[in-house]
């Protein structure tokens, strides 16, 4: 069972709307930023490399021979760069701030995919200002091969590209828009993450956006969250949260976590045991499976009784995706209103040349006038259904 713990919910229940969504934001960066130099690397391997475990920001695995050592060249991961979770993030931000609505599949093949392919801006790890297409991986680049080039139509052009968390790791944006409203986070992010990913991929989008929005909610705790997020998913993502949660409340540390996390998603996560060569069952949409990321985020959440600091070190030092794991781990606690560490945030700001506090001040402008527009048409449909003599208007 999830053990029961309030006193973190108590603390934060005055937080501010913009207070969480900052929190969330800024958290996801810092998260992301920690965790991209031991990215794809075990607990064991983090533990010899550092002389002990990460506890903040530090820098390229290789050192300065970061541009050509394989497997990451040419990105500099490390020393407070972000990488490509943030730069996803901050661009469904942009095309929140350009539609100031919902969003659907149409929107990204509509606004992100353009801002992917022609709007030029720096680039933390490539240490240059290019396109952000130049950046991501291939399975992001799905996005413009499947909407730009082969006009797909944008609720299905997921299928077909590898399952994996790049959906999901930029959904925090639909979680806020949704504050403290989870299952229309959950719709919402399912909708915008079929232009992208099928399968549990797209599973993971819409629990991690409906987490997120869970967490904003005044009095929410590391637990409701947790509970949220079994409400609304479905197949293995469903149960593979279930599994972890349960391992993680016996934890309140995660040294003690980081084995036992790994054993309990063991069964559901495709890639396997080497990391950097997955099995040939990898990947593959599945009813059965899950994406290793988000349970795992949502177990260091719980083993760090919801506070940002803790939950991100423990996915930090979790190793293998741990970048995305600490994103989503990141924005769950900030969104909770736990205090992101201000030597992380402003280390990580300065290093990445990115204003982390823009993109909240700006969605939160959103999210407002979202909500406004959203009262306006919930009190429409409730007049007409009332002249359909359906319910009373006062009842």
């Amino acid at each position: 069972m999830i053990r029961c713990m309030t006193p973190k919910g108590e603390e934060s229940a005055g937080a501010s709307l913009d207070d969480r969504i900052t929190g969330a934001l800024v958290g996801a960066a810092v998260g992301d930023a920690l965790g991209g130099p031991v990215e794809g690397y075990s607990p064991d391997q983090i533990l010899e490399r550092h002389g002990g475990r990460v506890h903040g920001i530090v820098g390229p695995w290789n050192g300065d021979a970061w541009r050509t050592a394989r497997p990451i060249a040419p990105y500099h991961k490390g020393d407070g760069h972000v990488t490509d979770d943030t730069l996803m993030t901050h661009a469904l931000v942009r095309v929140y701030d350009r539609v100031r609505d919902h969003l659907d599949a149409y929107a990204i093949a509509d606004h992100l995919v353009p801002d992917l392919m022609t709007n030029p801006r720096w680039i933390p790890e490539l240490e240059t200002e290019t396109l952000l297409l130049h950046r991501v991986f291939l399975a992001e680049k799905w996005l413009a091969t499947r909407l730009h080039h082969g006009h797909a139509d944008p609720r299905e052009a997921g299928v077909g590209n590898i399952v994996n968390c790049g959906a999901a790791m930029y959904m925090a944006p639909v979680g806020l828009v949704n504050a403290a409203n989870p299952r229309a986070a959950y719709a919402e992010a399912l909708d915008v993450a079929g232009a992208h990913q099928s399968s549990y991929g797209r599973e993971a989008a819409g629990v991690f956006a409906a987490a997120v929005a869970a967490a904003t909610a005044p009095g929410a705790t590391a637990d409701s969250v947790v509970g949220v997020c079994l409400a609304v998913a479905r197949d293995g993502t469903r149960t593979a949260i279930e599994k972890v949660c349960e391992t993680a409340a016996h934890h309140t540390d995660f040294e003690s976590a980081l084995v036992p996390l790994r054993e309990a998603i063991a069964p559901y996560d495709t890639v396997g045991p080497d990391y950097r060569s997955p099995s040939l069952g990898a990947r593959r949409p599945s009813r059965l499976h899950s994406i290793e990321e988000l349970p795992i985020a949502l177990g260091m959440l719980l083993v760090a009784d919801g506070d940002h600091r803790h939950a991100v070190l423990g996915a930090v030092n979790y190793g293998r995706d741990c970048d995305s794991i600490a994103t989503m781990a990141g924005a769950i606690a900030g969104a909770l209103g736990s205090p992101v560490p201000q030597e992380w945030s402003k280390h990580v700001a300065e290093a990445s040349r990115l204003d982390l506090w823009e993109p909240p001040r700006t969605l939160a402008a959103v999210t407002r006038e979202i909500f406004t527009r959203d009262t306006e048409r919930r009190r429409a449909h409730e007049e007409s259904f009332a002249r359909l003599g359906g319910s009373s208007c006062s009842a």
